[in-house]
């Protein structure tokens, strides 16, 4: 994966002149294969190594590592996504100890609902749970507020319970805001059953499991019932409802999926000119950099991309999340990616049943090949000065 160099100080131009003028994850080693290496991304690798391992300026102060390392190791990257996604992978492989200091990583917000609970609620976290656990997971978010915002949106449309305490049921509990309101079944003074409550709680899961789509739908059949039936007083208030879910709806960010089920195809540019580099992201879980040639070999030039794209991801199925820690940190950096106001590539995800838009991922291939606009990237708006007209 990694090209090796030795540096030699009175060779220097020469190791200088092997290595590309492009972009590159390297890692510096000295004479102490136990001392800790320097390790970071760059722009361009031959300035860069230029700067660190050229003769030193006097009495300037920056750093230079000449007379102190004897080994180069780099690899050549094609964005800066898989700049940072190698990054990551290499201190996480050199230094466990300290790579996430380094990284700065900012875990992703994430709505919770803790399924765990005998009476379960929803929350707003960014960390993960053991993986073996019942508490299910929807992000990510680009911030917290965001986060905040659609859960407690979406949850005015449900009367499962907002407090954060465990219960312990007593009809002489008084109660809070939200049971005085009629928003929650107040399951702590026994408002409800404990199966009314778990069938509240099933259709808070299958609303966000599903996007908001299930509600959208169950409003929807009770709106068109109520207008069979001639209720247009009733049609008209369902309607309102109705019309107040949509903003919410629209505030979800396509990215925000069931944790486990959060499966996509990025797609970026390669450092070699003839190729796409693939990411094949499965429960939240990044892998790749998977080489994807955009011409095929001579004895297959008649196979379709299509085909292509689906034997070179069932030749490299993506491996399972470790553990919770290793699948926040692709969160974050998936995360970092995504919410950019300019992001080069893009990404696929699939749908319900967990099938990639193998016909849309190939055009997409076509404009991260051409370095094209992205299909989902919003076009700005023009700038109209006083006194112009808008043609």
């Amino acid at each position: 994966m990694l090209s090796h160099l030795d540096f030699v100080p009175a060779r220097d131009a020469e190791v200088f002149a092997s290595v590309p003028a492009a972009p590159a994850v390297f890692l510096l080693r000295g004479h102490d294969p136990q001392a800790e290496p320097y390790i970071t991304k760059t722009a361009n690798l031959r300035r860069r190594l230029q700067r660190l391992l050229g003769p030193a300026t006097e009495h300037s102060k920056r750093l230079n590592l000449r007379n102190r390392v004897r080994h180069i190791e780099f690899i050549a990257t094609g964005s800066d996504f898989e700049s940072g996604f190698l990054l990551y992978r290499l201190l996480r492989a050199s230094l466990p100890q300290t790579y996430a200091d380094r990284l700065r990583l900012r875990f992703a917000p994430l709505v919770k609902l803790h399924m765990e609970n005998q009476y379960p609620r929803a929350s707003v976290t960014t960390r993960l749970g053991r993986r073996q656990g019942k508490s299910i997971y929807y992000g990510p978010f680009p911030s917290r507020a965001a986060a905040e915002k659609y859960a407690n949106d979406s949850l005015d449309f449900f009367k499962m319970r907002r407090c954060v305490e465990d219960l312990n049921p007593d009809p002489q509990f008084p109660g809070c805001i939200y049971s005085e309101m009629k928003m929650c079944l107040a399951p702590c003074f026994r408002g409800c059953t404990d199966e009314e409550y778990r069938t509240e709680v099933s259709r808070v899961q299958s609303y966000f499991d599903s996007g908001g789509t299930s509600l959208l739908h169950e409003i929807s059949t009770q709106r068109d019932a109520a207008s069979t039936n001639l209720d247009f007083e009733a049609a008209a208030a369902i309607h309102a409802r109705l019309e107040k879910l949509q903003p919410t709806l629209s505030q979800l960010p396509d990215i925000v999926r069931r944790i486990d089920r959060l499966s996509a195809l990025m797609v970026q540019p390669s450092a070699s000119p003839t190729c796409v580099n693939f990411f094949h992201i499965h429960a939240a879980s990044i892998d790749g950099p998977l080489v994807f040639p955009i011409q095929s070999a001579e004895h297959t030039k008649s196979q379709s991309i299509e085909s292509r794209v689906q034997e070179t991801l069932n030749a490299s199925p993506p491996a399972d999340p470790k553990n919770a820690l290793e699948t926040m940190e692709h969160l974050a950096l998936l995360k970092r990616w995504y919410y950019r106001s300019h992001r080069v590539g893009e990404i696929f995800f699939a749908d319900e049943k967990g099938v990639l838009p193998f016909r849309r991922i190939v055009r997409g291939i076509a404009r991260v090949y051409r370095g094209e606009r992205p299909e989902n990237e919003p076009i700005p708006p023009t700038t109209v000065h006083p006194g112009e007209n808008r043609v």
